[in-house]
């Protein structure tokens, strides 16, 4: 099994260099996704040894990736195993999707057991689900909760989380790689939906441990930027793969707004956090994806 790494950098020098240091031994393609930090020169100069592309802007999560993805498959890889920069990973990860992979032939996707960054000894992800129906993911698997037996199995699950994830070139050549019109946020999620329904699992991989600084990127999970790109593309998955009958669409419309106008109520800086969700309710009724005000 030939695992190649990719890792997604966009103003966060110090995240990436931890990211990427965490991953030595690990084959990597760093993708720079229009940083202005001086991110892409210090990975240069740090980790000659790693395949570094410059996009010229932010191209978003999903088309950042697809770049490094192609470039991962051109060199081999059979994983591609997609990492936050904002990710510190364990030094037995990468052994653990190895072995996951193996015991599960079926297998699509891998999804990595996830620890807060701070404090360390909390769960972020070890596990999820996304209910269609309701446009609602539903509190992660072991959030906020100490690592105990309950999350020391490799077990199914709906979806995994972009932040560390694993997919198989076999998944990526039968379902195609990341939607680049969600630009930001439940992408992963879409992902996961798209290689199920074509014949693939998505496992937790509870060997390949990895810490997180939730949200650094985008400024946190209340932020505006958060909440415009999960309002809308929330919808649009939805829409996607769960349609219904005019009355009842209305209704899951509302609930998802609703649901993140009241997140955006409850955090700091309200005013803008309430109308990036109502910009996402209006560009998603016109059809309008990719970045945010592009």
């Amino acid at each position: 099994m030939k695992l190649i790494a990719v890792v997604l950098s966009w103003n966060g020098r110090e995240d990436t260099l931890r990211c990427l240091e965490s991953l030595r031994g690990v084959e990597t393609v760093c993708v720079d996704n229009g940083s202005e930090d001086g991110s892409a020169d210090a990975v240069a100069e740090r980790f000659p040894e790693i395949l570094l592309l410059r996009n010229a802007e932010n191209l978003g999560y999903a088309a950042g990736n697809n770049a490094g993805i192609r470039r991962a498959l051109e060199r081999g890889a059979d994983w591609i195993w997609l990492v936050n920069n904002d990710v510190v990973v364990e030094p037995a990860a990468a052994a653990g999707l190895e072995a996951a992979a193996g015991e599960r032939p079926d297998a699509g996707v891998l999804a990595c057991k996830v620890f807060f960054a701070e404090p360390p000894d909390r769960l972020w992800y070890a596990g999820g689900r996304f209910n269609l129906l309701l446009g609602y993911s539903g509190r992660q698997d072991g959030y906020d909760e100490p690592d105990d037996a309950r999350f020391d199995r490799p077990r199914d699950v709906e979806r995994a989380t972009g932040a560390a994830m694993a997919v198989s070139r076999a998944a990526i050549e039968r379902a195609g790689l990341l939607d680049e019109d969600l630009f930001a946020y439940v992408e992963d999620v879409e992902w996961c939906l798209r290689i199920r329904l074509s014949g693939f699992a998505v496992v937790f991989a509870p060997e390949a441990r990895v810490r997180h600084r939730v949200s650094a990127s985008t400024g946190g999970a209340g932020s505006p930027a958060s909440l415009y790109y999960d309002t809308r593309n929330t919808l649009v998955v939805c829409e996607r793969y769960r349609p219904l009958p005019a009355g009842l669409t209305a209704l899951r419309r509302a609930v998802v707004v609703g649901a993140h106008l009241a997140q955006a109520a409850g955090g700091p800086g309200r005013r803008e956090a309430v109308r990036a969700v109502l910009e996402a309710r209006r560009d998603f009724r016109r059809g309008r994806l990719g970045r945010w005000g592009a």
